[in-house]
């Protein structure tokens, strides 16, 4: 964070998204306004349209003097509960705004053990601009993360509820029990955690690995485009990724009580021809790829974490 230099006082607002839901990170903004900005339809971003908040994100991005987003995940959220997770958020969103502000108007209550003068502003959402536009810059930050999370797990349509307790939701849980994205801490999260046994029961400790490798991708940097894309006659593609420019088709072996050594004996030379094959039926239904590779994952799953290898560039003979 660089020290400012001028006359003119910097005031950052700073807001969240996402206290309340059940699955996800919580995300804090915070946004330094100029005194002269031409921001038209500011509002608190709960009583604005998806399509009016992804309209002004790109705008209070152009004009704003500065903007810092600060994220905190579900185990955080676990450790230190949500209330202190959202503290904590709007800490690092202070952090990372490229100037230094000479204070911080927070929505809602002032935060503690925070080196710049700040303070708290109940309904500050629906008064000052620069909270107005922390609380777009945040929602449609967290909106985006949570409809990524929903092409990894679109059993759960995360995409359309951003991980509320809406019926759909509870419903998802009832079936398939809480994801790694869970809050475990929240009630009707805690009663509804899948166990090895409950998975190998119900015939997903594959499916669990599956999302586990696609989670493992995505966290680091790969965006997930597709699960288990079915190309007729010749099978399924486990995880559709983009790592920078290149498509990723990525193959994955999960184990449970087998040995873990063996995984690699699953990715036979026959299973490679098929993915090959079922690659180029995905290039005839989609548009001509420039530039993949095939990677494999493997995946051990263990009662507290699981284990797991990515093996990337795999060749075929």
């Amino acid at each position: 964070m660089e020290e400012r230099t001028g006359e003119m006082a910097l005031i950052a607002g700073v807001d969240e998204a996402g206290r309340g839901p059940l699955a996800g990170p919580v995300v804090a903004a915070a946004v330094i306004l100029p005194e002269d900005h031409t921001i038209k339809g500011l509002r608190d971003s709960k009583k604005l349209s998806k399509a009016k908040r992804e309209i002004l994100f790109p705008i209070i991005q152009e004009q704003a003097i500065g903007v810092g987003v600060g994220q905190v995940d579900v185990k955080i959220i676990d450790e230190i509960n949500i209330r202190e997770a959202t503290l904590k958020a709007m800490q690092i969103a202070l952090g990372n705004l490229p100037k230094r502000p000479d204070k911080a108007l927070i929505d809602g209550h002032p935060l503690k053990n925070q080196i710049i003068p700040n303070e708290g502003v109940v309904g500050g959402d629906d008064l000052i601009d620069s909270i107005k536009a922390a609380s777009i810059i945040a929602k449609v930050t967290r909106d985006k993360i949570m409809e990524d999370y929903g092409r990894i797990f679109p059993e759960y349509s995360f995409e359309k509820h951003k991980g509320y307790g809406t019926k759909v939701h509870m419903e998802a849980l009832d079936t398939h029990r809480a994801t790694p994205i869970h809050r475990r801490s929240f009630k009707p999260v805690k009663y509804k955690m899948p166990t090895l046994t409950w998975l190998s029961d119900q015939k997903l400790i594959g499916w669990m690995g599956e999302k586990l490798a696609a989670l493992h991708v995505h966290e680091k940097g790969m965006k997930v485009l597709e699960m288990n894309r079915n190309c007729p006659p010749h099978g399924e593609i486990d995880i559709i990724a983009l790592d920078g420019d290149e498509m990723v088709f990525i193959e994955v072996k999960t184990a449970y009580k087998t040995n873990p050594n063996m995984l690699g004996e699953k990715i036979t030379q026959n299973k490679l021809t098929r993915l090959s094959h079922a690659i180029q039926a995905y290039q005839q239904d989609t548009e001509q790829i420039d530039s993949f590779r095939i990677d494999s994952l493997f995946v051990f799953l263990k009662k507290n974490n699981p284990m797991i290898e990515h093996f990337k560039g795999i060749h075929l003979d």
